[in-house]
């Protein structure tokens, strides 16, 4: 029997994120196969309702994944995700979730393996956080 896959859904910014997953992806580096991408314009635009959802339809963990601070397509979007991002982290123990199953990060188009290395460790650290709940 194989072990069940750990499924996370990830929001990465179109610009940036998306373009470093891609560039994994193409240079075949290993990563986890749970990761379900959705491709947002810019990680400022992921509404903390939409992490919430993906948790209520079965996600073990999420990850939004953005520009780094000055490279944003849109200009500042980073920073409003971020401020959103960490407010909703302090809020998930009051609704039951573990915050260890939800990360942010920031990844560029151009650190592929930044990209491969950042999914892997979050795979392991929500399959401990589900293991521990």
């Amino acid at each position: 029997m194989t072990e069940p896959t750990t499924r996370i859904i990830g929001f990465l910014c179109n610009w940036c994120s998306y373009a470093g997953a891609d560039m994994a992806g193409m240079s075949r580096m290993r990563q986890p196969a749970g990761v379900r991408i959705i491709r947002v314009p810019c990680s400022g635009r992921v509404d903390p309702l939409l992490v919430l959802r993906a948790f209520q339809e079965g996600a073990d963990g999420v990850l939004v994944s953005g520009c780094h601070p000055g490279d944003c397509h849109y200009g500042s979007g980073n920073y409003f995700a971020r401020r959103r991002l960490e407010l909703l982290k302090r809020m998930l123990p009051a609704l039951g979730i573990n915050p260890e199953r939800f990360h942010y990060t920031r990844v560029s188009a151009t650190e592929g393996a930044r990209w491969a290395e950042v999914v892997s460790a979050i795979t392991e650290r929500v399959k401990n956080a589900n293991d521990n709940d």
